[in-house]
């Protein structure tokens, strides 16, 4: 099992603390959103949010380390054209000396859009041009030269030179969760990170947020994996990548269950559905041992990826890392 964390909305100065100190703790991926606009459900943000060029942060964070892995969840295709895109992965790869995990997806937060003027197509013409997307980048990365006359990208002898470190390609990873993502990330993933589904909406939906439950995650595991399997890979060369938007760690069972009947309304689920929802985890550490088995054996995850409060304190980061992940 890999354990990573998601840095976003802070301080240049604290992106680098806090991916030194989960270096030295022993986790094994950082990666960084890619929004103009940090939005939450139902297309909430505070405009003062911090919104770095994760790029950047990303060169910033694999120089303040040293063999962590870093990547994006995800990068977003609709603000750079594949040539940059495989360029920049490409240089990241290089500068980490081949630790880059390449994440992408469609772009889902419509108010970014709207607000800059960037075209934001509906989703079936977003997942084309994500397809094409990455038809282009991985010849950009494996071939001499490349040519593509698609329906959104158009390439003729196109060079890029140095390729990545890391041959084939650098690791793959699609978040998403609409069967549409889920199609590309059998075609093309090695990772697929099961979110809900947001990119038909433009945002994030609290009726989604409450359809996400084990059975639905389950579901969309087995989904990718029969893709997988009519498209000539095999099943489990798809590792199940969940992320976990919030993550507490109680000091009892009775607080465990007060925590989860006091947070369950606001989701629309009962405190049994929230404590077993993919987006949470909530328990004693023992409770979090535990789940987190469950989850590797019934739904195949390979992957926890962690974001919110426990990727900004170090203090937190810590516990979660001592007294949970190093006994999964």
């Amino acid at each position: 099992m890999e354990f990573g964390i998601q840095l976003g909305n802070m301080e240049p100065a604290q992106y680098r603390a806090n991916a030194q100190a989960a270096e030295a703790l022993g986790y094994d991926l950082i990666v960084f959103p890619d929004h103009l606009v940090n939005e939450g459900p139902e297309r909430q943000y505070d405009p003062k949010s911090l919104a770095y060029d994760h790029i950047v942060m990303a060169a910033a964070v694999i120089e303040a380390t040293k063999k962590i892995r870093v990547g994006h969840l995800v990068l977003c295709n609709l603000f750079r054209h594949p040539a940059i895109t495989a360029q920049s992965l490409m240089t990241l790869d290089r500068l980490s000396g081949g630790r880059l995990v390449a994440g992408l997806g469609t772009g889902w937060t419509e108010t970014e859009f709207k607000m800059s003027g960037i075209a934001f197509p509906p989703i079936t013409e977003r997942l084309r041009m994500l397809d094409e997307a990455m038809t282009c980048i991985l010849s950009l990365w494996k071939n001499e030269r490349t040519t593509f006359d698609g329906e959104f990208y158009h390439f003729k002898d196109a060079i890029l030179w140095p390729k990545p470190i890391q041959q084939p390609h650098p690791p793959i990873i699609l978040g998403g969760g609409g069967k549409g993502l889920l199609r590309l990330a059998a075609k093309y993933a090695d990772y697929i990170n099961i979110i809900p589904d947001a990119g038909k909406r433009g945002h994030i939906s609290m009726e989604v947020v409450k359809r996400t439950t084990d059975d639905s995650f389950r579901e969309k595991v087995r989904f990718v994996r029969e893709e997988a399997k009519r498209l000539g890979r095999k099943p489990d060369a798809i590792r199940v990548s969940n992320f976990i938007f919030s993550t507490i760690i109680a000091d009892s069972r009775e607080a465990t269950r007060k925590t989860a009947e006091m947070m369950a309304p606001m989701f629309g689920q009962t405190a049994d559905d929230l404590l077993a929802s993919p987006m949470m985890l909530i328990g004693t550490a023992q409770e979090l041992i535990v789940e987190l088995k469950r989850r590797a054996k019934d739904w195949g995850t390979s992957q926890v990826i962690f974001t919110g409060e426990v990727a900004q304190n170090e203090k937190l980061m810590r516990k979660l890392r001592e007294d949970v992940l190093a006994h999964v």
